[in-house]
């Protein structure tokens, strides 16, 4: 798949869609109308990340204020920046903090201007490598490595030409969001050379900057004041009341097209560090732009030509490899990089809505690139090791249980699918030890002594968790613990209302009862009975997702109490605005009506996603939604912790999947090129390697290893997948 296919500028503004129609128009989106993506440089899975700046929120791109609900109150009505900074989260809600470390600013204006910021014009942007021009005329291209970034800037003739680095500044120009240093440290090291540290939300982050800009004047500056002569500004105990602004500046007068190219490097381990990671990713310093430039888009092809598909629409292409385009930007694996710990090894940073990615993306990353997983893994556990509990959710500072309230025991769903798989290079006894104790921390002692705990949803995380944990307690050998385990997962029953067949009353994140009620559990068949049989629980899935209703009204900008309030009450799926629901149409699968799941994943690919700065309907959740229109476009969703897929129609044609050292080719019979507010297409019948598969699922191992499915699609539904469900696992049977 080709890099000019990817469009990173979708997602960066506010849904704009066209009107829903049929099913689609009756699912109210409760969260913000905005994917929260950012176009700026990227490197698969990398460390750093780099933007235009103009201190929106979130990730520090764009022209919004914080929302919420509903559509994003505007903070500018057009493209602004006041430089480029470093380290941006990708398509989060309201997480803090923000990042937008060492913002770099090229200028004509005097120093007193810094701050101030420019109308963008011309931008572009692929993966590894963004540009714009500011209406002071100057050109700004940045590309990104691993663990470093590198600028050019191209400017017109003027005699006092200046870049200003501010290492500062941090988070959004909206209140309550600024990040401020505790600490810093900055030096110059000799011509076009310097070095600093600032410790931030408790990490110590250090760069270490080269610039070709040798034949500039090259100064520290502090408050908007140069320091001529001065070589070394060092700051302890910083408060917001104290903060001044600092950072370094060379400036000089320049031609008509000049360039001036700087390096950094980035490290949490020290500024020595720092330099060899800049060393590395510059081959020794002897690459400069257009090598760096080059070489990360060869990656991105890399990755990015792990699945091809085959479609005559254009736009279908751009939003299909935007999404997994965005599926390789979080999390942030930075091998060696633990400022937490002294040991060498696997470390990430920006899990940051692991409650999302753990259906999805998570499982899109194992199959495309286990040694990748195989890495996260291992970075997981040694957390859990220091740190005391595996994280929900993990930034680049200290406190792995920010995002406790979110979600319990969600690592555990991916070591499962890991250990289910057989990959090398976990140490399975380890992991063991850390996963039991983990299952008793925080939530879990409730759950130990009560058999439920609240929020309800947690019940189900952490009942999950331990028929997930049994999985590598079969493999270790440990039957004390399969014992100990059985009784302990089937508690996801203490959940549910046996009279209404959905969750117990509870505060529920970011969502209602009905979000979370057709989660796809262990024991499917289990939870179909306690909702009083399939009759019963087909009769919830029609109401939750709207067969037979009303069309909807969308929130607009700063909606009222009242208005939210009168949306959660409908009790309705949310159209992937919001992530909770996401893997409940295939819920339908378990009752033997693959066909309602095929009518609304239709409606969902087609009317929910497309191209244009506002093509995605809500925050894309560092990966977490994009990899779902991945799944779905391909006809296959991951049951995650069950090493388990289900089967549906696809969008396109064929499509070819790399997996490990195969390739899984999924083609088509019948197919007819779908359309938004069309008619849903439905599998007939299937095959997998020339024999019949009658059943709508296929066993991840089988998945992994490769093949070709083929499926014969119509436009009605026949008797394929109704007369044999996915497995379930009732827990005496780990």
């Amino acid at each position: 798949m080709k890099t000019s296919a990817v469009d990173p500028f979708i997602g960066t503004e506010p849904t704009e869609l066209p009107p829903q129609t049929g099913l689609a128009a009756t699912w109210w989106w409760p969260k913000p109308q905005i994917g929260n993506t950012h176009p700026g440089a990227t490197y698969p899975l990398g460390m750093v990340s780099a933007c235009a700046y103009s201190g929106a929120y979130p990730t520090g791109y764009g022209r919004h204020s914080i929302s919420t609900d509903g559509r994003p109150p505007e903070l500018y009505d057009r493209q602004l920046a006041s430089g480029f900074t470093h380290f941006q989260q990708s398509g989060t809600g309201a997480i803090r903090k923000y990042y937008n470390y060492f913002r770099v600013t090229p200028m004509l204006e005097p120093l007193d201007a810094l701050g101030r910021t420019w109308d963008l014009v011309e931008e572009e942007a692929e993966p590894g490598w963004y540009a714009a021009t500011l209406d002071s005329g100057i050109r700004a291209e940045i590309t990104v490595g691993p663990k470093s970034a590198v600028h050019r800037y191209t400017f017109p003739k003027h005699q006092n030409a200046r870049i200003v680095i501010d290492l500062s500044l941090g988070g959004l120009a909206i209140p309550h969001s600024t990040t401020v240093p505790l600490r810093a440290h900055l030096e110059t090291l000799g011509p076009g050379v310097a070095q600093g540290e600032i410790v931030v939300e408790g990490a110590p982050l250090a760069v270490h900057i080269e610039t070709d800009a040798e034949q500039w004047r090259q100064m520290l500056w502090y408050d908007r004041r140069l320091m001529p002569g001065g070589t070394r500004l060092d700051f302890d105990s910083i408060r917001p009341t104290t903060l001044r602004p600092f950072g370094l500046m060379w400036a000089g007068p320049s031609s008509a097209g000049q360039t001036i190219e700087i390096k950094f490097g980035f490290s949490l381990r020290g500024v020595d560090q720092a330099r060899r990671n800049l060393e590395q990713d510059t081959q020794g310093g002897q690459d400069g732009f257009d090598r760096r430039r080059e070489r990360t888009a060869k990656v991105w092809r890399e990755h990015l030509e792990a699945i091809e598909i085959s479609t005559p629409s254009q736009e279908r292409q751009a939003v299909f490899s935007t999404a997994l385009y965005h599926s390789f930007i979080k999390p942030c694996l930075a091998l060696d990089e633990s400022p937490f710990w002294p040991s060498n090894g696997p470390f990430v940073f920006d899990i940051s809505t692991m409650w999302d990615i753990y259906r999805t993306q998570l499982p899109l990353i194992t199959t495309l690139h286990p040694e990748k997983a195989v890495e996260l893994a291992n970075a997981l556990l040694t957390i859990c090791e220091q740190e005391g509990n595996f994280p929900i959710g993990y930034r680049m500072t200290r406190g792995s249980d920010a995002f406790s309230r979110q979600a319990s025991a969600l690592a555990h769903t991916f070591l499962a699918d890991l250990c289910q798989l057989g990959l090398p290079g976990i140490d399975w006894e380890w992991a063991l030890v850390h996963l039991h104790n983990d299952l008793r921390r925080t939530y879990g002692e409730e759950f130990l002594q009560f058999g439920s705990v609240h929020p309800i949803t947690h019940t189900l995380d952490l009942a999950f968790g331990y028929w997930c944990t049994s999985k590598v307690a079969a493999v270790v050998g440990d039957r004390q613990l399969l014992e100990d385990f059985a009784p302990l997962a089937e508690q996801w029953r203490n959940a549910y209302d046996p009279e209404t067949g959905l969750l117990l009353d509870s505060t529920y994140y970011e969502g209602t009862k009905w979000n979370y009620s057709f989660r796809l559990q262990h024991d499917m068949a289990g939870r179909i009975e306690a909702a009083g049989g399939a009759e019963r629980f087909l009769a919830l899935l029609d109401r939750f997702f709207g067969f037979g209703a009303e069309p909807v009204v969308q929130s607009g900008v700063r909606p009222s109490a009242d208005e939210v309030r009168t949306g959660f009450a409908l009790g309705r799926f949310e159209g992937l605005n919001n992530e909770p629901d996401m893997e409940a149409p295939w819920a339908y699968h378990y009752l033997g009506r693959p066909d309602r799941t095929a009518e609304i994943v239709h409606d969902v690919i087609h009317q929910q996603f497309g191209t244009g700065r506002g093509g995605l309907p809500g925050n894309d959740d560092s990966g977490g939604l994009s990899s779902w229109y991945v799944w779905a476009t391909l006809g296959l969703f991951p049951v995650a912790g069950q090493a388990l897929f289900l089967v549906n129609a696809p969008a396109v044609a064929e499509s070819t999947i790399r997996v490990g050292e195969a390739s899984l080719r999924i083609e088509t019979t019948g197919f007819v090129e779908p359309y938004a507010g069309g008619p849903a297409q439905y599998v007939r019948s299937a095959t997998f390697n020339g024999q019949p598969l009658e059943q709508s699922w296929l066993r991840a191992a089988e998945v992994h290893r490769g093949g070709r499915l083929h499926l014969e699609l119509g436009a009605e539904p026949s008797g394929w997948g109704t007369a044999q469900p996915p497995p379930s696992h009732p827990s005496a049977a780990v």
